[in-house]
Formats: structure tokens, sequence, C-alpha cells
């Protein structure tokens, strides 16, 4: 049964998250990377910012369930560049 979603995120909030990913010094665990945000976010929209990220590539989550930045914008533009087909 699909849950139904109380509040989606605010550009802001996904910026937040997307900063605190990429300032840290460590993989975090999502509880990790909640808890360490600068400001109070609800659990289940955080939780809609991580599959957003997800979904976009800009992250993925290893085996052991840690969060990993994979975005790399000046790879895209070198490849895009070079005139390969991104799908």
């Amino acid at each position: 049964m699909a849950q139904e979603i109380l509040h989606y995120p605010r550009l802001d909030t996904v910026i937040m998250v997307e900063e605190t990913i990429k300032k840290l010094d460590c993989y975090p665990t999502k509880t990790e990377l909640w808890n360490s945000l600068p400001k109070k976010v609800m659990y289940q929209t955080f939780s809609i910012i991580i599959d957003y990220l997800i979904n976009l590539g800009k992250i993925m989550m290893d085996k052991d369930k840690r969060i990993v930045w994979i975005w790399n914008p000046e790879l895209i533009k070198r490849i895009a560049k070079e005139g390969l087909i991104l799908k």
C-alpha cells in the first residue's frame, strides 16, 4: 500500500541536504546524515529527498547502507564535449 506524502520538500531543503552530504568527511548512514543536518527536517521529507537524489544519480548507497556522493558535473561536461552519448 502506498504511503501518503504529508510534506514535499522545498528546494532550499534539498540543497541543504546536498551540501551536507558533500561537506561531510565520512560516508554517513541515512540516520547519521539526518542527525547532522543544520536544520530540523521531518524524516519522511528527508527520505523523499534521499530517494530523489538517488534517482537523479547524485548519490548512491553502498552495501553497508552508507550514502556516497557520486555526482561529477565536470566529468559530465567533458563527456558531452567529446560527443559521447549518455543515457
